[in-house]
């Protein structure tokens, strides 16, 4: 532990002489700059994507998991009796929490978008919906569905189960796709860096020679680059997390509305969490670069 923090700290101070080693311009910097930067963004934006699917798989399986709904249809000239009838059994049923007929207005909104805000609710043969809250302990379904057939053989019980698990099963399966898209980022950046490293080490393998010949050892010269190359990620890798948090703040807030798109963005203490891509990204490009400098440097002996 002490010597990794030795490596650290002579990571950060490093060393005039040292820095002379590596050019401080050039292709390989440009490179280096803007891949760490490039990648930083993307990352910032599959871990919003990541959080943002999770928190609106939960959302959607807590919110159906305890809502129901009862269908009935009948004649005109019986629904308000089975209506009433099928109210009266909920209040009765253990686990139900509460139970309302919605109204002509809430139906026509939930009819709204295919039929248009005009339709004559009350003049259609609409069945009436029942929506039914449960307590966390939840009912019987099996049970409550006999003594619907038997009280109101017009209603029908949906638990919304068909409807919750594709959703939630999607969410869960979108928040994987996020962070496999982040692991893909690092190992892209990594590879970027290595060869990145690989061309500045061979660009300079002349100058490599020489300080060979003055006595500096493969250590001395790696850590040269290893430095370099990993303040240089971090740096980069820095301007693009500030970047895509930028633009995270620029995304609309979710409101009252749950929607994935709204709903990218980081809640809370989570935007503590784009802070750790940095130093990832550093340390990611200090462990390509210090087996970039071991190959080439092998190589060169």
């Amino acid at each position: 532990m002490r010597a990794r923090l030795d490596q650290v700290i002579a990571l950060l101070k490093g060393d005039q002489g040292a820095d002379r080693i590596v050019p401080p311009s050039g292709f390989t910097v440009r490179l280096t700059l803007f891949t760490s930067a490039a990648m930083a963004f993307l990352t910032i934006f599959a871990l919003a994507l990541s959080l943002a699917a999770g928190r609106l798989g939960t959302s959607w399986g807590d919110e159906l998991a305890r809502a129901s709904t009862i269908r009935i249809s009948a004649p005109p000239e019986q629904m308000q009796e089975q209506v009433a009838s099928v109210l009266r059994l909920l209040e009765q049923t253990p686990g139900v929490e509460n139970a309302r007929a919605l109204s002509a207005d809430e139906q026509r909104e939930l009819l709204e978008p295919w039929f248009g805000p005009a339709l004559p609710v009350e003049q259609l043969p609409v069945p009436q919906l029942i929506d039914v809250s449960e307590t966390s302990d939840g009912y019987d379904a099996d049970s409550l569905r006999l003594r619907l057939q038997a009280e109101a053989p017009g209603a029908v019980l949906d638990e919304h189960t068909r409807w919750r698990r594709p959703l939630v099963a999607a969410a869960s399966r979108l928040r994987l796709l996020g962070w496999v898209s982040i692991l893909l980022i690092g190992a892209a950046t990594g590879a970027m860096v290595t060869l990145a490293a690989h061309a500045a080490l061979a660009a300079n393998a002349q100058v490599i020679a020489v300080l060979r010949l003055v006595g500096a050892t493969d250590g001395y010269i790696a850590q040269a680059f290893v430095r370099r190359f990993t303040l240089r990620t971090l740096s980069g890798a820095l301007a693009g997390t500030l970047a895509g948090m930028a633009a995270l703040l620029l995304m609309p807030s979710a409101g009252d509305v749950e929607g994935l798109l709204t709903g990218l963005r980081f809640e809370g203490w989570q935007w503590l969490l784009p802070l750790v891509v940095p130093p990832l990204a550093a340390l990611v490009a200090y462990i390509a670069t210090s087996a970039a400098a071991r190959r080439v440097l092998g190589g060169l002996a």
